[in-house]
């Protein structure tokens, strides 16, 4: 597979990236049809040391033996955030997109050929359940969103993670309501949230506060962290209640 470059990467990860797409390709041969990278890497938003490298592998056929052989790949690799790629023939690929639009939406928005080819290149994405799929996002997280809160009583430490944890999954929800709308969709997310906080015209600050300590550019004390999380609160259950008027 040749070397191709990631704009906005750092170097040492772009050699990182490289130096796995060599080891999968050595790995599965003419069997891989395909290597991509997509999320935060792509839409530079990617944090060393905190954001993860998402890959998905497009292959001609696996079974249990092809899955097996990625285990070593993954004892490496794991400890560089790359997590284990999404295994897909094409069909499936075709069929899984249809059922999960908005997923497969941000992979094709967000992705970079490692080697071999471009599933997404003229192929078409069903957006018929991507309403559905949107609308029960954001009505199951806030649900989870509490759940873990109360599992945790509320303990300062276990806040500080959940936060981060629950915005990077609000994100795509955020993207997939632009879709809905058909608004320009925003790579960035201070501006996805920024933008469909103007639209709706709600109060989405502990979005961005909750994106502030997934940057590590806040720290919030023992006394902060209780109001970051109703703040966070606050604005996830106005999107939830905001997204149910859509239907």
């Amino acid at each position: 597979m040749s070397e191709r470059i990631i704009e906005g990467l750092p170097d040492d990860t772009q050699r990182v990236v490289q130096s796995y797409a060599k080891d999968v390709k050595q790995a599965f041969g003419e069997r891989v049809e395909g290597l991509l990278i997509y999320g935060s890497a792509v839409r530079g938003e990617f944090l060393p040391g905190r954001s993860n490298l998402n890959m998905l592998l497009l292959m001609t056929s696996y079974n249990s033996e092809a899955l097996r052989t990625y285990a070593p790949l993954h004892k490496r690799w794991s400890k560089e955030q790359i997590v284990v790629p999404l295994f897909l023939t094409e069909q499936e690929l075709n069929d899984s997109s249809a059922l999960f639009p908005l997923e497969f939406l941000e992979i094709q928005d967000w992705h970079r050929v490692l080697g071999g080819r471009d599933p997404f290149v003229g192929s078409h994405i069903d957006r018929s359940r991507l309403a559905d799929q949107v609308l029960q996002g954001f009505a199951g997280h806030a649900l989870r969103l509490r759940q873990r809160y109360a599992e945790a009583g509320g303990a300062d430490d276990a806040v500080t993670i959940l936060l981060p944890l629950s915005v990077t999954s609000m994100v795509p929800l955020l993207r997939g309501l632009q879709r809905m709308l058909s608004r320009p969709v925003s790579a960035h997310s201070d501006a996805v949230i920024s933008d469909i906080a103007g639209h709706f015209k709600i109060d989405l600050q502990g979005l961005l506060d909750a994106l502030a300590l997934k940057r590590g550019q806040i720290s919030p004390g023992p006394s902060e962290v209780p109001r970051l999380f109703d703040r966070y609160l606050q604005a996830v259950s106005s999107l939830s209640a905001t997204a149910l008027t859509l239907r």
